[in-house]
């Protein structure tokens, strides 16, 4: 029986059909050069049938075009991607040029924050335009995720005649005191933006009763044309006031500090984009109108040093905060920073009570803050954050029982009157905001400030485009957004039973925790009691960790901290 199965199974392989062996044939040329060697073949074939038509003139120009960019592709040794994909590789680099638009306007959702949503910029569109901006049928947010925020209402809402919040800014040390409003427009400088947006802003800031911040790239003829109010800012290149860049001159700082059009001086510690970290725009951009406006040599490179030159500790800042105060009239002088180390904050609180001398005011700047250009790195992991770096700075000042005198501004993301109240609940009494008042000049956020190909003529220097921009349209629309945010802030205010946004505390807005359980921001976070840090009671960890060793006359670190430092040296 086996036997015979056996021979049965040998019959079956010997009259079995033989197996075919798969051959490969490669081609002699890959497929990625097939549309140059297409490319090549038609522009060959239009050249030969070219006085048969127009159909065969512009198959010869195509082809011939694009057998051009192959042969520039082959040819060139830079990029590997062209050589190996020569025509195709281009459809790569296209795809990616639009990628943001197509996430902007395809892909990403109406809430989506990259970096501010489709909401976000529509409601600035809406207000800026004075068209309808109110919503149908109910929220769409997702009101039991984490993180969701409201503010918290009255049964007995107020009513408030107008919506002009101010504050007044200038402590003792001050002669001339600002009354500011609430909302203003936060640090850009001319060279970052166009000289027809430094029109329009300047210009709806005088129509709408509030502030410009002229950046560290100073104050300009176009900051000065329509004379709108200036908060004159000193960065550590000090242009404007410099004998060059980085050398402060108190003569060239009192020409313009004077002016009654200059109502405030700010010294900029750091920007939250970018904290710690300096610039330089070569020598070929330094054009005439900017080495005049700046005060350096034109065609020399424009060094904006990382750090300050006119004092190296707490004591001394405060000693330039004064010498310029003094400089200016009796002008509010204070100072703009992103928190870092937090013993170097300490260090400039304890000075203010060893020299006695006090700013009028404190700007914290948010690490979520905007920037022409910023490395990757700094962008998003340098800075502390808004509301954090917003509640270390007021709870200091209360703790030393000095908030009263000094007025801290904050800035950062900073677009609906939502986000006013929440800020101003933290402990703020004013904010800025910079990017939202770019939207009403009808910036897209195609988020290309860095390469002067700005398409709206907003973030450029290209006279081409920026002389697009039409400064009174664009004027009243800064206006309108302004005033319309502070007519939704008055609305809120009321609603909550107050008569003023300084009423607001940490008590009015609720955050959700978790799916069962929401906190107010006064239970959510720690708040110093006045004069806490003087009886050396402070219950918050970092005070407790880093108050006692903050030095005011230096901004070294604590010894522990250096400690750690060396253990990991070798």
């Amino acid at each position: 029986m086996r036997r015979r199965q056996r021979h049965g199974r040998r019959l079956r392989y010997a009259f079995a059909p033989p197996t075919r062996r798969k051959v490969e044939v490669k081609s002699p040329l890959p497929m990625r050069y097939w549309p140059f060697v297409l490319a090549v073949i038609a522009g060959i074939v239009g050249a030969l049938y070219w006085n048969e038509g127009w159909g065969w003139r512009w198959l010869a120009l195509v082809g011939g075009v694009l057998a051009a960019i192959g042969l520039w592709d082959l040819a060139q040794t830079r990029k590997t991607l062209r050589r190996n994909f020569p025509i195709l590789a281009h459809m790569r680099y296209l795809f990616e040029s639009i990628r943001p638009m197509m996430r902007q306007y395809v892909v990403e959702a109406d809430d989506d924050e990259v970096p501010f949503s489709h909401d976000q910029r529509a409601i600035v569109y809406q207000r800026a335009k004075l068209a309808l901006e109110t919503r149908p049928f109910g929220t769409e947010r997702n009101v039991y995720a984490n993180n969701y925020e409201w503010i918290n209402h009255s049964m007995m809402p107020t009513h408030i005649d107008s919506h002009d919040f101010r504050v007044p800014v200038g402590g003792p040390q001050c002669t001339q005191p600002y009354s500011a409003s609430v909302f203003n427009i936060s640090a850009m400088s001319f060279g970052s933006l166009s000289p027809n947006a430094i029109r329009a802003l300047n210009e709806g800031a005088r129509r709408g009763g509030f502030y410009h911040d002229t950046g560290e790239g100073s104050l300009s003829p176009y900051h000065r044309e329509n004379g709108g109010d200036i908060v004159w800012e000193l960065g550590s290149g000090y242009f404007g006031a410099c004998e060059r860049a980085g050398v402060f001159s108190e003569a060239r700082f009192v020409e313009r500090a004077v002016l009654p059009q200059v109502k405030m001086i700010e010294v900029k510690l750091s920007q939250g984009a970018k904290p710690g970290h300096g610039g330089m725009l070569p020598g070929a951009k330094v054009t005439r109108e900017i080495a005049e406006t700046r005060g350096v040599p034109q065609g020399e490179d424009c060094i904006s040093p990382a750090r300050h030159s006119a004092f190296d500790s707490p004591e001394g800042l405060l000693r330039f905060v004064a010498r310029l105060r003094d400089l200016s009239g009796g002008k509010p002088t204070g100072f703009k920073l992103a928190i870092g180390h937090p013993w170097e904050w300490f260090g400039i609180a304890k000075a203010m009570l060893s020299t006695g001398i006090r700013p009028d005011f404190i700007v914290v700047d948010g690490g979520e803050g905007g920037t022409g250009a910023a490395p990757m790195e700094f962008a998003d992991h340098v800075g502390a954050p808004l509301r954090e770096a917003l509640m270390l700075v007021h709870n200091t000042l209360v703790g030393l029982g000095l908030r009263e005198q000094i007025r801290i501004g904050a800035a950062g993301k900073i677009i609906t009157g939502f986000d006013l109240a929440r800020t101003l609940a933290l402990g703020a009494d004013w904010c800025n905001a910079a990017r939202g008042f770019m939207f009403a000049l009808g910036c897209i956020q195609s988020q290309s400030c860095h390469t002067d190909h700005c398409p709206t003529g907003v973030a450029t220097q290209d006279r081409t485009r920026w002389r697009g921009l039409d400064v009174p349209d664009k004027a009243e629309r800064v206006k309108n957004f302004h005033g319309n945010t502070l007519r939704a802030l008055k609305e809120l205010v009321a609603a909550s039973g107050l008569h003023h946004p300084g009423e607001l505390g940490p008590e009015h807005i609720i955050r959700r925790v978790s799916g069962n359980e929401v906190r107010s921001l006064a239970t959510l976070y720690t708040f110093v009691r006045p004069g806490e840090l003087l009886e050396q009671t402070a219950a918050h960890a970092v005070f407790q960790r880093f108050w006692p060793d903050a030095r005011a006359d230096s901004f070294a670190p604590p010894p522990g901290v250096a400690e750690m430092r060396w253990s990991k040296l070798v």
